[in-house]
């Protein structure tokens, strides 16, 4: 059998505080819901890079394989 040794490193608690919870859901929903437009929405008139559609070629598989219609 084995013999644990303490090796004297400590282990920092985590901050589960409700403010800090509430920053990292934000972010991953603002990170989520950016994802989201430059799949399924990011073509034609509401693109924020006007007629230019490199976005859309470079996420063009994940549209479909996500159920979303580009042609």
């Amino acid at each position: 059998m084995a013999n644990p040794q303490t090796t004297g490193l400590q282990v920092r608690s985590l901050d589960l505080s409700a403010a800090r919870a509430a920053l990292w859901l934000a972010g991953t929903a603002f990170l989520a819901l950016l994802a989201l437009y430059f799949v399924g929405i990011d073509q034609g008139a509401v693109s924020l890079f006007g007629s230019d559609s490199h976005v859309h070629e470079f996420v063009h598989d994940a549209r479909h394989l996500l159920g979303f219609p580009c042609h």
